[in-house]
């Protein structure tokens, strides 16, 4: 649900935010959290690789099993909690003997419900099963790419995946995107869609938010100098100057396929994304 706020400066005008009246009002559970070190953008040099990082509110790491390979084991959902290092809620498990876990939570699950992994579960929302005892048109999430890995596929808010059909030991499963491939059918996969849907509808509404979230301001390219980007440099506004697109180090970009030709899962696309 989007939290619209009322105009009362320049600032709030336009500002959106995520409502979290939904979720339960708790601190996280303490064993379950980490300290992470920030890098600020910068390697083990102390040089900065990734510009426009830095700063942001402290933050607690929330240790979130996408394995889940706590199998035949019923758990109760403990409370639902807002996870600062991803767009998607989290819900806190207790599992029958009495272990905590985070997991990604789906739309629709609520505090008291309760879910289970198992090979060939019931087909509920939050149920964790195999790929291959899904039925065709299901909606899952967190699915993963190699048995027994974890979770890869369709973990932010929001996302899901369409199991499309399940033959010679793969299961097909259709992206947001329309990209359609395959996976190994042995795998797991989570039933439902992930939580949060709203995400993309947030407006941030100003500068400060951004610092909150450890996003430092972008110059533009046009307005540095020449030895800084391919863009700079000129007497007064000028235009880009080069025939293509070029990031900070020259390197074309925009309408340039950067895919590997031989990467090794381009075997298990069936049908490639829709332009």
């Amino acid at each position: 649900m989007i939290k619209i706020y009322k105009p009362t400066s320049a600032s709030r005008r336009h500002m959106q935010g995520t409502d979290y009246r939904t979720l339960t009002v708790s601190k996280p559970w303490k064993r379950l959290t980490k300290k992470l070190h920030d890098s600020a953008g910068r390697n083990h040099h102390g040089r900065i690789t990734m510009r426009h990082q830095g700063g942001g509110n402290r933050k607690q790491y929330r240790m979130v099993d996408f394995k889940m390979e706590k199998l035949n084991i019923p758990a109760r959902v403990e409370a639902l909690e807002y996870d600062p290092y991803r767009t998607a809620f989290i819900a806190r498990v207790v599992y029958k003997d009495g272990d905590r876990r985070y997991i990604l939570a789906p739309q629709g699950m609520k505090v008291g419900d309760e879910i289970i992994v198992a090979p060939n579960a019931p087909l509920k929302t939050g149920n964790r099963l195999q790929l291959k005892n899904i039925p065709v048109g299901t909606f899952v999430h967190n699915a993963e790419v190699f048995p027994g890995r974890g979770g890869a596929l369709a973990r932010s808010a929001g996302t899901s995946l369409q199991v499309l059909a399940n033959e010679e030991g793969y299961t097909h499963l259709k992206m947001l995107s329309g990209e359609v491939r395959k996976v190994f059918a042995e795998g797991y996969a989570s039933v439902g869609a992930v939580s949060n849907p709203e995400h993309s509808l947030v407006v941030i509404g100003k500068a400060g938010r951004s610092r909150w979230l450890g996003i430092r301001p972008t110059t533009r390219a046009k307005a540095m100098n020449p030895r800084d980007h391919k863009y700079g440099g000129g007497e007064g506004s000028t235009q880009r100057g080069t025939k293509r697109p070029k990031d900070k180090w020259g390197n074309i970009t925009g309408g340039r396929k950067t895919r590997n030709k031989k990467k090794w899962s381009n075997a298990l696309i069936v049908k490639r994304r829709t332009k």
